[in-house]
């Protein structure tokens, strides 16, 4: 290109750029109204039409811009211009758009009106592509046409006509879904019931428990005394009437923690205690026991007696437990009051849809009528298109005819050439076998010579490496095997030692367990005695409702009939 070409194309490319944005809305336009089969990969040809028609015109003049548009393809430069040059689009639509970029005097006097000014001439120049286009349909050539002969080529078979396709599997009919879903498992009914019999028998053994207390009270003072205390004292005549208050506080502390505990741990069978928990339960009870001993030491030298502290502190846990329980039920209550509550607003809200569902299907019926009376006229539009085509592709039988002989002459050549070159590969391809050939003949002659690889060793001489400590091989296997006897006796003596370890484990463990066993006796009877008297005072009791549980409750029941009054209008 010269210097005043160069410029126009690089003034051109950057304008195209500079207001992309902008062209952009009148070529997308275009591809869906009336180049909806245009090719998108000439959207750049239309932009910079676009640009040059609306920047341009002016400054090219318009038979530069008549050139431009003539030598591209006529068809779509008249149906391009036809849409850009309408006036009823360039006052309406296209200037709005252009509006959301620059301001709308800007638009109207800078690109609107010169634009509405060359539409006449411009206007033109579209008759004159549309004639040319009728022109170009009916036209024929009267020159001499070069009339080809036919190839002598097999006549292909006749296609065999498909199999009917199979028919379609049936699905097979459904199972119903079975009734047992529904129901309850049976495995919770039969937990319920082993459940109700264990607590009928904790109740029948914790009754035969106070029945043989009361006929026969246990007392420690019936139990001899041998030696010295657990810590290690001589005993005081007066030690066995403290030692029965100090088993009637332990064996009470123990039973507060077991009643803690579920009523179906009574009927339980008793676990077997490894080790670590036998020793645990004994250190458990040896500790217990030093410490009611220095309580009653500190009685008697005048301490105070902590009990009514204590009982005092059982009412006011008792008090505290009966407050969370009431504020539980309130907390239950009010959960349910709400659950009411959510239930109105969602059947209130179940009526608001259908509302807005009758709206939308009378909406939808409206956008299907629009869609069709569309549809019948892109149909309308598609056919004419297609009568076109076929008119263009009468003359291009020919043009077919001309391609396929000079096809053939290029084939013939590159079979002459490829044939040439697979003669010289050949013969470069025998070469380099036989040379590899020669070399692997004399590399199997050099491997069949025999070669001596036997060497002798002597066990009894050092490797003569030069290292401090170096032996052989028989100085070594006879370090070794000394080495495993003074292994072999220490693990003789190791073992004989973890052998009396766990006898006298075995033995320690034993004795705990007898302790143990008299521990559980007692406090199983002091846990009945308990129990007892638990139940009496608790039947003396009556259980007091608040009244905020009341008026929840009375709230529910509103908030319940009028759920099901809305659910009966429902």
């Amino acid at each position: 290109l010269n210097v005043t070409e160069e410029k126009f194309v690089l003034d051109t490319v950057a304008g195209c750029t500079e207001y992309k944005s902008m062209l952009d809305v009148v070529v997308n336009a275009f591809y869906v109204q009336d180049g909806r089969y245009c090719p998108i990969s000439e959207h750049n040809l239309y932009i910079v039409i676009c640009y040059l028609a609306t920047f341009q015109l002016e400054e090219i003049g318009l038979q530069h811009f008549s050139r431009i548009v003539t030598s591209l393809d006529t068809a779509k430069m008249q149906q391009f211009l036809r849409f850009f040059f309408n006036d009823l689009y360039l006052n309406t639509w296209i200037k709005d758009e252009w509006c959301h970029f620059y301001d709308s005097e800007y638009v109207k006097e800078n690109l609107i009106d010169p634009l509405l000014r060359w539409q006449p001439k411009v206007q033109q120049l579209i008759e004159k592509l549309t004639d040319k286009l009728s022109n170009r349909t009916t036209t024929v050539k009267t020159s001499r046409v070069t009339q080809p002969r036919e190839f002598n080529l097999t006549v292909p078979k006749p296609r065999a006509i498909p199999p009917s396709p199979a028919p379609l599997p049936v699905l097979p009919k459904r199972r119903p879904v079975p009734s047992s879903i529904y129901k309850p498992p049976k495995e919770r009914k039969q937990l319920e019931e082993i459940k109700t019999k264990n607590i009928q028998k904790a109740k029948v053994s914790i009754r035969s428990l106070t029945c043989v207390c009361k006929g026969d009270p246990f007392s420690l003072n019936t139990l001899p005394v041998q030696g010295t205390i657990l810590t290690g004292r001589e005993i005081d005549p007066f030690l066995p009437q403290y030692l029965e208050v100090v088993w009637e506080s332990v064996l009470a502390q123990y039973f507060e923690e077991l009643t803690k505990q579920p009523q179906d741990l009574i009927d339980n069978i008793p676990i077997k205690l490894n080790t670590a928990a036998i020793l645990r339960e004994g250190a458990l009870y040896q500790r217990k026991l030093e410490e009611e001993l220095k309580r009653i030491e500190n009685l008697q030298q005048g301490a105070g007696d902590p009990s009514e502290f204590l009982e005092w502190q059982k009412q006011m846990r008792g008090k505290d437990l009966e407050e969370q329980l009431t504020e539980i039920e309130c907390r239950r209550l009010q959960g349910k009051l709400s659950y009411e509550e959510a239930v109105l607003a969602h059947q209130n809200v179940i009526q608001e849809n259908k509302k807005k569902a009758d709206l939308l299907r009378e909406e939808k019926a409206e956008l299907m009528h629009l869609y069709a009376e569309k549809r019948l006229q892109e149909q309308k539009e598609i056919k004419e298109l297609v009568e076109q085509v076929m008119e263009g592709h009468k003359n291009v039988k020919q043009a077919k005819a001309k391609i396929q002989e000079y096809k053939q002459q290029i084939v013939q050549q590159v079979c002459e050439e490829s044939g040439e070159l697979l003669r010289q590969a050949l013969e470069e391809k025998e070469d380099e076998n036989r040379k590899r050939y020669e070399l692997i003949q004399q590399i199997r002659a050099i491997e069949s010579t025999p070669s001596i690889r036997h060497k002798f060793v002597d066990l009894t001489e050092t490797g003569g490496h030069g290292l401090f400590g170096e032996m052989s091989v028989v100085e070594l296997r006879e370090r070794l095997a000394l080495l495993k006897e003074a292994q072999k006796a220490a693990e003789e003596e190791k073992r004989d030692q973890i052998i009396h370890e766990k006898q006298a484990k075995e033995q320690l463990i034993l004795d705990k367990l007898d302790q143990i066993s008299q521990f559980r006796a007692e406090l199983g009877r002091a846990a009945a005695l308990k129990q007892e008297e638990k139940k009496k005072f608790q039947s003396g009791e009556r259980l007091m409702k608040d009244e905020r549980i009341l008026n929840l409750q009375k709230k529910i029941v509103e908030k319940t009939m009028e759920r099901k009054k809305q659910a009966g209008l429902l």
